[in-house]
């Protein structure tokens, strides 16, 4: 029962963060808007049925059944049909009636009076740091949270304590106890115990394990003192490496290989020694690098996009095993975040870093996702003020008059196109994520 508990308790607390997420976005675009001046008839998140709602002023605040995003309604999103260009009906085809529709409904939103509060006459500048503010918004906080798990719980990262030591030096990586025919492990055979610290190796101070590793790696055949901290007092030890022969790993973590395919192999010392993990509190300078490489990895997940969702449906319906890297959906984030609360051998701690992580991940995606230059994402937006910009710029230097705002109504059935798919994406991944979901084991 406990274990149910605490599982329902990850899914209520990415729930929770999800949807404060998603409020804050939404915050990101009414305070510039009403900054700026423009009529912001309703806040809302989620998508569906009004399940609360409350006007304050001119705007209605509420929540809807659907908690998979949410909107402004800002006057005038999109401009009026240019003079001359007649009223469109039902006659003169599908998409151009449902382009005056959204016209017309936009007009709808525009009061007696406030004829100069609407989005479009806004400057472009305005615009961009209108439909900016929601991502922008996600971005902080995705900083904030990553700086919460670094410089608050910290990150496991490799000690100079030893955590395991070899009993011997076993030829079968199958093999899971030593034989009589296994020779000793030079470590355990010149007494190093798991708990020591290092303190330096041949006459070197140690301050990292990878310095450490190297320093073994450098002195096959070849004895070392080892000074180690057993017990509050310093011991030595005399330490032979084993010459073994490894492949060289390139700077890409990768294996290097000769020509013709090979791989290439270097005479190493060996000991039998693992280091022992522990938690290190990073400095504020780690947060924005830490953001970057999610932010790099969102990105390269949205370029690679249609190979991952004919991957995702493999794995669906085929039965092919998941990308632990790929895309899921609101789902498979519940269900990973209550896998990490119910993880009994974890510290409290480690599990509240975790799901902490996982709303900062989730930030990033929003905030990289939503600058995709495509209606109706806030990026789509975004493109149509810079493309204005753009005729503006070219007409004023060729002396022609202004083109005026750019009509982005006539992107509706495009936009109509977009949303199809991203619900078959959603609708695929969430399937995905209850028959074959990705998993922490």
């Amino acid at each position: 029962m406990e274990t149910v508990l605490l599982y329902a308790l990850g899914i209520l607390v990415v729930v929770v963060g999800l949807a404060l997420s998603i409020g804050l976005h939404e915050l990101g675009h009414l305070i510039p808007a009403k900054r700026f001046g423009v009529k912001v008839g309703q806040y809302m998140i989620g998508f569906g049925p009004t399940l609360w709602s409350r006007r304050r002023g001119e705007t209605e605040y509420g929540v809807k059944a659907i908690p998979l995003g949410g909107y402004i309604s800002m006057a005038g999103m999109y401009p009026p049909a240019k003079v001359g260009a007649g009223s469109r009906t039902a006659s003169t085809g599908f998409f151009d009636t449902l382009v005056q529709d959204a016209r017309d409904q936009s007009a709808e939103t525009i009061g007696e009076g406030d004829e100069d509060r609407v989005f479009y006459k806004l400057s472009v500048p305005k615009r961009i740091v209108i439909m900016l503010g929601g991502p922008v918004m996600n971005l902080l906080i995705a900083i904030v949270l990553y700086a919460i798990v670094l410089c608050g719980f910290g990150i496991n990262q490799y000690s100079t304590t030893l955590g395991a030591v070899n009993e011997c030096v076993v030829t079968d990586v199958s093999q899971t106890e030593c034989t009589d025919a296994d020779p000793a492990a030079p470590a355990a055979e010149a007494g190093l115990r798991p708990g020591d610290r290092l303190v330096s190796i041949d006459g070197t101070a140690v301050t990292d394990w990878n310095q450490a590793s190297e320093l073994i790696r450098s002195h096959p055949d070849e004895t070392i003192a080892f000074v180690v901290e057993r017990d509050g007092s310093e011991v030595t030890l005399q330490v032979t490496p084993m010459l073994v022969e490894r492949q060289l790993v390139g700077d890409d973590g990768q294996g290097v290989v000769d020509a013709d395919g090979n791989p290439v192999t270097q005479e190493v010392g060996f000991i039998g020694v693992g280091p022992a993990t522990e938690k290190v509190r990073q400095p504020v300078t780690a947060v924005l690098p830490a953001v970057w490489d999610n932010t790099v990895a969102v990105g390269k997940i949205i370029l690679t996009l249609p190979q991952r969702l004919v991957q995702v449906g493999q794995a669906a319906f085929g039965g092919d095993e998941r990308d632990p890297n790929g895309p899921i959906s609101v789902v498979g984030v519940g269900r990973l975040a209550g896998e990490i609360t119910a993880l009994d051998a974890a510290p409290v701690a480690d599990r509240a870093a975790g799901l902490i992580q996982m709303l900062a991940a989730l930030n990033v995606a929003l905030f990289a996702f939503n600058l995709i230059p495509l209606l109706p994402l806030d990026g789509g937006h975004v493109a149509g003020a810079l493309w204005e910009a753009i005729r503006r710029g070219f007409a004023k230097l060729r002396g022609r008059p202004d083109p005026g705002p750019v009509d982005i109504a006539r992107l509706l059935p495009l936009t109509m196109v977009i949303v199809a798919v991203l619900a078959v994406s959603s609708a695929l991944l969430i399937y995905a994520d209850i028959v074959n979901p990705v998993t922490l084991q």
